[in-house]
């Protein structure tokens, strides 16, 4: 091999080896836990390979928001997949929930990638017809966000008085989750909002058949970044 060759393979091999490591994207949110196992805690997003130790009496509950999967584990070693969990020497009840496969939400929140879902079509239609829309399974919504502020919820279909919510921080789940159950709020089952925080916008629809409380995170989850 002449030096130009040489020079060029480990060149190569240099790129290969400095190139960074593609993120792992979130896949699962934890949305409940008992006990005190180590390195997790509620409302944590955990990425594919992640390895939770359960002690005998210790309970996690995983919400997997791309495969809709709930599950209920307890004891043993859990090792984060991309669609459910591999459990290893303890029990787990796993159960299909509603949420939102098709929506790119969680893509451009932990990974920069962004989508649209149509919700009509009409030649005179309103831009928010066409903006991204996310259906939540529940009509107590859980808000991701960043410290408080006024949070702004308003009916598009017909268009109704807007809720707002003036966010105290000291309210936020982890500092940084509002709860409409926790706040003992409820939307209307199929309508159309649009909530409004620090300049920002998501367009959602309530699912017909959702109720209100502490439905499963991942059928009532919003982000707002």
């Amino acid at each position: 091999m002449n030096t130009g060759a040489l020079f060029a393979l480990v060149t190569a091999l240099l790129c290969v080896f400095a190139a960074p490591a593609k993120a792992q994207v979130a896949v699962a949110v934890v949305e409940d836990i008992k006990g005190t196992p180590a390195g997790i805690e509620f409302m944590d997003y955990v990425v594919p390979g992640k390895v939770i130790k359960l002690g005998p009496k210790d309970t996690v509950v995983l919400g997997y928001m791309k495969s809709c999967w709930h599950e209920t584990i307890t004891g043993g070693t859990v090792q984060i997949g991309t669609e459910q969990s591999k459990v290893h020497g303890g029990a787990v009840a796993r159960r299909k929930v509603p949420c939102d496969t098709a929506n790119r939400q969680l893509d451009e929140h932990l990974q920069g990638a962004s989508g649209a879902t149509i919700f009509r079509s009409s030649r005179r239609a309103p831009k928010w017809r066409s903006a991204e829309k996310l259906v939540l399974y529940g009509t107590s919504p859980i808000v991701e966000m960043r410290g408080g502020g006024l949070l702004t919820i308003e009916r598009l279909d017909p268009p109704g008085q807007p809720i707002i919510i003036a966010v105290d921080p000291k309210s936020l789940v982890r500092g940084k989750f509002y709860d409409f159950a926790k706040e003992h709020r409820a939307l209307k089952p199929g309508a159309l909002y649009a909530a409004r925080l620090h300049g920002k916008k998501k367009i959602f629809s309530i699912d017909r058949h959702a109720k209100p409380g502490s439905a499963p995170v991942i059928g009532r989850l919003i982000w707002f970044h």
